[in-house]
């Protein structure tokens, strides 16, 4: 499925058009709000024993960009007058933080924020618990799903494997 579809027919006049006016404009705001309605709900599960669920909610362009400065180290590039540039992205922490900024804030408190789990794994955030519960795998899985939430189609095959991966 594609996310937008094209206007074939060039024989549509500009009178046409903003008579659709009303169409176009209930048509975006039911495609912003729809936007805020979506949520999905990960089972994290090995060899058929489900160990916890949290749901997802898509993500801005804005939230992506954040995470991955969040996991990105910068450096300050002498050539350049001093201007902070990035050095290196820690691949595995930002997709972390996706995993984190996905987490609908209810179950970020009960599952990622809990600070009992923080204590018991000696970690301090909700980030390095992510890190130190979820599998490679699992992190990659959950990540197709926030993506696919968040307008990244993927094909239906991949869909399913990813799917599986997580029950896995």
């Amino acid at each position: 499925m594609k996310p937008f579809s094209e206007h074939e027919d060039e024989r549509t006049s500009p009178e046409e058009l903003l008579d659709n006016e009303t169409d176009i404009l209930r048509g975006l705001l039911d495609a912003a709000a729809n936007t805020e309605e979506e949520r999905k709900v990960i089972e994290i599960a090995r060899k058929g024993k489900v160990f916890f669920r949290f749901r997802i909610r898509p993500l801005t362009e804005a939230e992506y960009n954040s995470c991955r400065d969040k996991a990105t180290k910068y450096k300050k590039n002498r050539r350049l007058g001093g201007i902070k540039m990035p050095d290196d992205t820690d691949t595995a922490r930002y997709r972390s933080f996706l995993i984190y900024e996905a987490t609908i804030e209810e179950d970020r408190k009960k599952v990622w924020n809990n600070k009992s789990a923080w204590d018991q794994l000696n970690v301090i955030s909700g980030v390095q618990l992510i890190d130190k519960v979820l599998l490679p795998g699992e992190k990659e899985a959950v990540i197709e799903q926030i993506d696919r939430l968040s307008g990244y189609d993927l094909d239906e095959e991949e869909s399913g494997e990813a799917e599986e991966i997580i029950k896995n």
